[in-house]
């Protein structure tokens, strides 16, 4: 799965009459180009890589998810660089921080980590899927399956062929959506212990160009073909969409939800309502969004930015009943120079909305590096091992924040201290980058700059 790049070269000092007239030739097959990629949009591209033909070996024997009494609400999405690619004693850490309170994992079924499913129509290779659904299963994991993307020969491609710079950008064509819907019944065939599969992922390549909005009909006519597929493999399988990404803008849009965060774009709302009005049935909608706009980043600050959350959680269950998830979300804005604990402490304020306002699932995107060396908002250090904090946060909330249990407004004297509390345990966080003393749930507490703290109530 290369990654994309371009190398740059130095112009040669031709005489400007030689170079006008090559500017004249590139000009004609520019327009050229241009027309035939008009026309014929999906079919520009041909495979970089050859799949290779790898030999039908049998579906995994993996256990069964654990037996939990709530649902846990919190997990994690598995990307490029996981445990599965860790030296043993790495992995084996990995395993123990993501089970020890078990969670949700999520794997997509081409890319981020793993290969081209069905590189030619009929010929699978599971193998990357195997090792990372092995993985989930050893960890405890309640596992969750991403049918995103699609092998190239259903989007324009050649058979045999996987081109990686285009994989995340094309959807399937119309005449091949019986196709993936096939290729999801084969997943789920291939692991009867994944009870729950999210549907494409953020609307990739469902962009109608000519009519500046989403394409929200085809890509439901997609989804309707995938969920009836997979409720004919077993009827217990849990299957939602739109994921569709919200973006916001800081000002000057009009739209159904809006906030001191910012204005929801309403295309992406729009799409969403369509999806609900014409899906032929759901069981979760699904969703995700950065607490960033997109022209002036957080507003009006870093902290008070993730009330968008739960603005749009509220908007989300005004429009249907089912259980919101939220299959990513981010916090942090490019090159912000964040330190490891201000980070962590403005996750955990998001985490608190979405706990807050009622969400089912919530699945943080675990930006894993390759190789040794800083990786923020990391669960674990690459190569050497080690625990950083999100996985600390993540396995907090997921213990004492399941789905259904009641949530607790928990007073604080300072503003500064955000909390949220349960019966049995409060999460205090300082959103300050100096120490700050306050009552909380009528203790004096003093915390250090941007630390998270939990605490025991009612005697336990």
């Amino acid at each position: 799965m290369p990654q994309e790049g371009r190398h740059a070269r130095r112009r040669s000092p031709w005489p400007i009459a030689v170079g006008l007239g090559i500017l004249a030739v590139v000009l004609v097959v520019a327009i050229m180009v241009y027309a035939s990629v008009r026309t014929q949009e999906r079919r520009t591209f041909g495979g970089g890589d050859a799949a290779t033909a790898m030999p039908q070996s049998p579906a995994p024997t993996l256990d069964q998810p654990p037996a939990l009494e709530r649902w846990p609400r919190w997990g994690v999405t598995h990307t490029q660089f996981s445990a599965d690619n860790e030296p043993d004693q790495v992995q084996e850490e990995a395993r123990g921080l993501l089970g020890r309170v078990p969670m949700l994992q999520n794997q997509h079924i081409m890319g981020w980590g793993v290969g081209n499913p069905e590189p030619s129509p009929g010929q699978f290779n599971f193998g990357d899927l195997d090792r990372r659904l092995t993985f989930m299963a050893s960890s405890r994991a309640t596992p969750v399956i991403t049918l995103c993307c699609a092998p190239d020969w259903m989007k324009g491609g050649q058979a045999g062929r996987t081109d990686w710079s285009k994989n995340h950008t094309v959807a399937p064509e119309p005449e091949h959506f019986d196709d993936f819907a096939a290729l999801a019944a084969r997943v789920a065939e291939q692991y009867p212990t994944v009870k729950h599969y999210l549907v494409w992922n953020e609307f990739k390549g469902f962009w109608d160009t000519a009519k500046n909005r989403w394409d929200a009909a085809g890509y439901t006519e997609m989804y309707n073909k995938v969920y009836t597929a997979l409720k004919k493999v077993n009827p217990d399988i849990q299957v939602g969409g739109p994921y569709m990404s919200i973006e916001s803008y800081s000002s000057g849009q009009s739209s159904e939800v809006s906030g001191p965060w910012g204005t929801v774009d309403q295309r992406a709302l729009d799409a969403i309502k369509y999806w609900i009005q014409h899906k032929k049935g759901a069981d979760f909608v699904v969703v995700d969004s950065a607490s960033m706009t997109k022209d002036k980043g957080n507003v009006p600050g870093d902290f008070e930015a993730q009330g968008k959350f739960s603005a749009i959680t509220t908007w989300l269950r005004q429009q249907t009943d089912l259980p919101v998830w939220w299959a990513e979300w981010y916090v942090e804005p490019e090159n912000s120079g964040w330190s490891e604990e201000r980070r962590t402490a403005v996750q955990a304020t998001a985490m608190m909305e979405f706990a807050r306002s009622g969400v089912t699932t919530a699945l943080y995107w675990n930006p894993q590096v390759e190789d040794e060396g800083a990786c923020p908002g990391c669960l674990w250090a690459a190569k050497v091992g080690g625990e950083l904090p999100m996985a600390g946060l993540l396995s907090g909330f997921t213990k004492w924040f399941p789905a259904g249990v009641r949530v607790q407004e928990v007073p604080s004297s300072d503003p500064r201290i955000r909390t949220l509390g349960q019966e049995r345990q409060v999460v205090m966080v300082n959103t300050a980058d100096q120490a700050v003393t306050a009552t909380v749930d009528g203790r004096q507490v003093t915390l250090a700059p941007y630390e998270i703290r939990w605490a025991g109530r009612g005697g336990t």
